[in-house]
């Protein structure tokens, strides 16, 4: 049933600017149904001209839908396992740099989440410097004793929050209708890898998340070699404005700089991987989004991270996991890393742990006849993800999240150093995970906050079973009386039914009339 005729009407317009970016092309008709075969045809009869040579159709067309689909896209480029890895790829190389709005929009906004005149606020408010789907960045000065001291003042787009909630409303329905019809799309989870990406986007609309994110990983960095963020100016922070100190600094991007200031190049790489892997392991918290663009090398040779909106996080079963999985494929040990997937409930237990060994096997034994610099840590998660399918594995997000980090943060490090050994800069910070947390000193930590666990468990004994027997009355009067509904609440389905029923005409007749007068257009 549809509720509203509006995500059908969104999903035809993208369907519409799909045809004419010429995404359809890339499809292999003889796959598919006659009538969809049909449709494809049709679809193809707008396209551009210029589109059937397009190198990337699909990156062209989410540019053209707007933010949220451009954030879509970098979003399906964490989920190999919803659109494949080569389309994956693809969708990494979607940039999300948007027309930045008017200078007088982003004045009356930093105003208002603030509740200051501007001239209160900073000794001065610049253009905008960088524009992306959901805020732009300003650059600032704001008085102190000693003189104006630089910032960078973030600033969320106006009406972006409704542009986003009507794509997504779309988005929810085509994934719902999907997973009814499609076995394949319920266990991709469809409607959930959507409601992952709203909850993404709720909380990167929120600066002050990220402000927070900002301050989580100073805490936890603040004795970390090589590696420093922004410093948030709360005081001029709100829902919609960010404000942190501006860094002078080199974009790592930029090899020609490094080289001309005398940075070690072959050290920042090193410096990179071994970051990532710090943050993801010791902390479970790591920044998700480190393309070049986002990291900078200040005059001390510290790595400097920013736009901290997007934020992985794992559990400590997850980076037992991650870590055991690097060291069982540094050291070739496959039955363990196969063990681990089985322990930690990735895969049915109905599946064999030595037919999966043999699978990882496949993966990891070619790289281990390849040079230092043709082995990827990358490729293998990738590869990893593709067997996904065989063994009924349900996906995981936050590690497909961490294997797309990955690949960025891997293909950084090797634009720096192309001879990079991922696996000897990668094991002693998994070595050492591992040492601390699975060793004696680990084990004696886990043992210790087991028992306060089973304390608290039989603390609250005398609660949970007084709520177990009220929940268990409850039920036993509901099987002796039945549920009965009010004849008002009866009356009430009967009417919204009658209305999503119309609402459901109304939206078929209005696709029939458009298709007749698409087709009209088309051979008149």
């Amino acid at each position: 049933m549809i509720a509203s005729p509006a995500p059908l009407i969104r999903l035809g317009h993208a369907g519409f600017v799909f045809a004419r970016e010429g995404v359809f092309a890339g499809i292999d008709t003889m796959l598919l149904p006659p009538s969809a075969r049909a449709a494809v045809r049709l679809a193809r009869l707008v396209e551009r001209p210029a589109s059937r040579v397009a190198a990337n159709r699909i990156a062209a067309a989410l540019t053209r839908l707007g933010p949220t689909y451009v954030k879509l896209g970098q979003f399906l480029a964490t989920r190999p396992d919803v659109v494949g890895v080569a389309l994956a790829r693809n969708l990494e190389a979607l940039q999300d740099k948007m027309v930045p709005f008017a200078q007088a929009e982003a004045e009356r906004a930093v105003e208002a989440a603030l509740g200051k005149p501007l001239a209160e606020l900073f000794a001065w408010f610049g253009g905008p410097v960088a524009a992306a789907s959901i805020a732009q960045v300003h650059r600032a000065a704001v008085a102190t004793a000693g003189g104006a001291r630089p910032v960078a003042v973030k600033v969320l787009r106006p009406g972006v929050e409704r542009r986003f909630k009507v794509d997504l409303d779309a988005f929810t329905f085509a994934a719902r209708h999907a997973e009814k019809i499609s076995a394949q799309a319920r266990r991709l989870r469809l409607v959930e890898v959507v409601e992952t990406l709203r909850r993404s986007v709720a909380i990167e609309m929120d600066l002050r998340f990220e402000a927070a994110a900002l301050s989580e990983m100073a805490e936890n960095t603040k004795q970390d070699p090589d590696f420093r963020v922004p410093a948030v100016d709360w005081g001029r922070t709100a829902r919609d404005v960010l404000t942190l100190e501006w860094i002078e600094a080199t974009p790592l991007s930029d090899r020609a700089r490094l080289e001309a200031k005398g940075f070690d190049l072959k050290r920042l790489a090193r410096a990179v991987i071994q970051t990532f892997l710090r943050h993801a392991l010791r902390d479970g918290f790591f920044h998700a989004d480190m393309h070049p663009g986002n990291l900078f090398v200040d005059d001390a040779g510290e790595l400097v991270a920013v736009d901290f909106g997007i934020m992985g996080r794992l559990g400590s079963k997850e980076r037992r996991f991650l870590a055991e999985i690097l060291l069982g494929f540094i050291t070739r040990n496959y039955q363990r890393t196969a063990e681990l997937h089985f322990e930690a409930g990735y895969v049915p237990r109905h599946h064999s742990v030595e037919s999966f060994a043999q699978a990882i096997r496949a993966i990891g034994e070619p790289i281990h006849n390849r040079t230092a610099e043709e082995i990827s840590m990358a490729k293998l998660f990738a590869l990893l993800f593709e067997v996904t399918g065989l063994f009924d594995m349900r996906t995981r997000p936050e590690l497909l999240l961490l294997q797309k980090t990955m690949v960025v943060v891997e293909g950084v490090a090797r634009s720096l150093d192309p001879r990079l050994d991922m696996w000897a800069v990668a094991e002693p910070v998994v070595r050492e995970w591992i040492e601390r947390n699975l060793g004696p000193v680990g084990r004696i930590e886990d043992a210790a906050e087991g028992a306060i666990e089973v304390g608290r468990v039989l603390a609250d004994m005398p609660g949970l079973l007084s709520r177990g027997a009220l929940v268990a009355e409850q039920l036993d009067a509901i099987t002796r009386d039945g549920l009965v509904l009010a004849p008002q609440t009866v009356a009430n389905i009967g009417h919204a039914q009658a209305r999503r029923n119309r609402w459901t005409a109304a939206a078929l007749w209005t696709i029939a009339l458009l298709l007749g007068w698409l087709i009209y257009l088309l051979i008149r």
